[in-house]
Order: structure tokens, then C-alpha cells, then sequence
């Protein structure tokens, strides 16, 4: 049943027994509640700009677009949605645009059912949420960008500085184009010029690249280091917790 009190949950996932089961699994628990489906990126968007829901649990690969481009589009539509990713994949080049996009939480498929629920209440109640195998990679992806014998950034123009910055936090070429005052040819020359010097194929590796160097505005760095800080501390403290702080599944909690 459906109360004023009920968090509402659209799922965006293509495979059709896995949103059934995670239907399933979610509408167990008095307090949640799906009120819609999607299987493609573009579905989802459309589904959740007519039930504004609370929260939106999202693939990154899904057929007719990637789930990191729908981030945005429901953002869009539905300013307040929080928006948890549910995916098989973890890699630094997907986590971290899954942030950049503006994700609140990252869960693997291989997430049991209490932390999967874990990490619904913690990102509808405002908090982040990474499964523990992403929360080592943000750790290591900070102590790497944070050590002082790392190489320095490659030499690039402070054009190709702003053109990079840009495209890090999701800017399309026509958005870059007009924020600079610049032709989208231009802006496309910067970005291969960009890509070329750093040896980077993709705007994944291009995001992960920004991230890593301390290139983003002081507000973006702010809040992946703020993140990446909290998890850090936490992963200290899984060291020496005890039985008592595990929750009944075994796990101790990776809400930040």
C-alpha cells in the first residue's frame, strides 16, 4: 500500500527479471514504493517527469542511450529525483562519470538484497552511497591524485584548460561553444587537441583525467574530495570495527 509517508521508485533497466525481481524485492518494505518502469533511457525520462518520483535506480547500459546521459535528462525534468546507479560495472572511468553526471549513490548487481535496501534509504535520505569494492576505488583514485611524487599535470594551453574543465562536467561541444564564446569546430579542435596530448580515447578517461589532476572549479574538486575523505575514514574504521557494528547481514555500513 501507497502512504503519504512511502518513498516513490521509478526503474530504469532493460533486463526484464531483474527490474521484475528488484520490484519485488523493493515493494516487500512498507516504506518504498515502484510507481514506474522503464527498459530504455529515453523511456525513463518520460516515465519519471509524469510520477516525479523521490528516487530513480538506473542502469549505465541500457539500449537507445547511456544511462549516464539519462542522469542529466532527469535532472532535467525532475530537479529533486535522487538517482542511485545499479550496474555490473566498476571501473574508474564509470564511476567517476557516474558522479561527474551527478549520481547519489553506486551499488553493484552482486549487492545483497539488505545492502541494496541500505543504499536506497541512504541516498532518499539524503546521503551517499558506494558499494565497498567503488568506495576502494574513489580511495585509491584520491591518494593517487593527492601523492606528492606523482608526475605533474602534461602542459596544456589554459584554452584547452577551460575546453577540458567544461567537457569533464558533462558540457556538450554546443554548450561549450556558447559558455566561451567560441565556434562547436573550435571547441572540437580543443577537445582533440586535449585528448591527443594526454593520450585519452574517451570522455570517461577525459573526466577521470580532470578529476585525478585537481582540474575541475574548486566546487567540483570539493565535493569529490569530500566524498572520497568520508569514504577514506570510513574504510579506516572498517578496520578495527567489531562484530557489534556489523548490520544483520554482515556488513558494515558504507553510508556517507
Amino acid at each position: 500500500m501507497f502512504t503519504k509517508t512511502s518513498a516513490s521508485i521509478v526503474l530504469v533497466e532493460d533486463h526484464t527479471i531483474l527490474r521484475e525481481g528488484l520490484r519485488a524485492l523493493i515493494e516487500l518494505e512498507p516504506d518504498l514504493k515502484v510507481i514506474g518502469e522503464a527498459r530504455t533511457a529515453a523511456e525513463g525520462v518520460r516515465v519519471v517527469q509524469g510520477s516525479d518520483p523521490t528516487l530513480v535506480i538506473t542502469d549505465l547500459a541500457m539500449p537507445g542511450g547511456s544511462g549516464l546521459g539519462t542522469i542529466d535528462e532527469l535532472r532535467a525534468v525532475c530537479p529533486n529525483v535522487r538517482v542511485l546507479v545499479l550496474t555490473a560495472y566498476c571501473t574508474d572511468e564509470y564511476i567517476v562519470a557516474a558522479l561527474g553526471a551527478g549520481a547519489d549513490g553506486y551499488v553493484l548487481k552482486d549487492a545483497s538484497r539488505a545492502e541494496l535496501l541500505q543504499a536506497i534509504r541512504s541516498v532518499i535520505a539524503g546521503q551517499k552511497y558506494f558499494s565497498k569494492p567503488v568506495s576502494a576505488r574513489l580511495v585509491s583514485g584520491y591518494l593517487r591524485r593527492n601523492d606528492p611524487a606523482s608526475d605533474p599535470c602534461p602542459r596544456i594551453t589554459e584554452r584547452e584548460r577551460e575546453v577540458l574543465t567544461r567537457i569533464a562536467l558533462g558540457e556538450s561541444s554546443k554548450r561549450v561553444a556558447v559558455a566561451l564564446c567560441l565556434s562547436v569546430k573550435t571547441v572540437e579542435k580543443h577537445r582533440a587537441n586535449v585528448m591527443r596530448k594526454l593520450a585519452l580515447h574517451n570522455t570517461a578517461a577525459l573526466t577521470l583525467f580532470a578529476v585525478r589532476n585537481g582540474l575541475l572549479p574548486q566546487d567540483a574538486e570539493r565535493c569529490f574530495a569530500e566524498v572520497e575523505l568520508a569514504r577514506f575514514r570510513g574504510h579506516l574504521e572498517v578496520g578495527s570495527a567489531g562484530v557489534a557494528d556489523r548490520g544483520p547481514d554482515g556488513l558494515i555500513p558504507a553510508a556517507v
